[in-house]
């Protein structure tokens, strides 16, 4: 039997974390674009052009837009952060996000909101935007509504179960 930690030495390995935190950042970096853009856009928006030119599909589409660069960000950020620094400090670091329950969470209800609104605002707003932005736009829109959901959950005195993270030996290479 081979001892997992001389595994984990590995390049293979190491290129496993770093994919692991790519897509971590990837998403991460959506649900904070998606939450920042609409307000940031409407603010912009207002200040920049009056009142008439905030609509529904321009914010629909800014929202999916700053989503994407979100995605792209936080995607580019972890992959530099990651395969730049140690091995084994970025597999401790991957061995805590496995753990950590708050971000699992946080995941979770951005999924279910981009979901959920991916197809209730095609429904509210069907003549008013065009439907890649609606669809796109809506998924932004309720992924950022689930993190707020998620937050407003632990603030309100209904945290994430906190899940003890294990010892982690350091690895040895042979």
């Amino acid at each position: 039997m081979t001892d997992n930690f001389t595994v984990a030495a590995t390049p293979q390995a190491h290129a496993a974390d770093i994919e692991f935190f790519v897509r971590r950042g990837m998403t991460k970096g959506y649900q904070l674009l998606s939450l920042l853009t609409p307000p940031v856009y409407a603010v912009f928006a207002m200040t920049r052009y009056g009142r008439s030119h905030l609509s529904v599909n321009r914010l629909l589409r800014a929202t999916w837009v700053g989503g994407t660069a979100g995605i792209v960000g936080g995607g580019a950020f972890e992959y530099a952060r990651s395969a730049y620094s140690n091995p084994e400090k970025v597999r401790r670091r991957r061995i805590h996000a496995t753990y950590d329950t708050s971000s699992i969470r946080a995941d979770d209800h951005s999924t279910i909101g981009g979901i959920l609104f991916a197809v209730l605002t095609p429904a509210l707003f069907w003549k008013r935007a065009a439907s890649i932005n609606l669809i796109l736009g809506g998924a932004g829109i309720g992924s950022a509504v689930g993190l707020l959901a998620h937050h407003t959950r632990t603030v309100t005195g209904d945290p994430a179960p906190r899940v003890p993270v294990p010892d982690i030996p350091p690895v040895t290479p042979h």
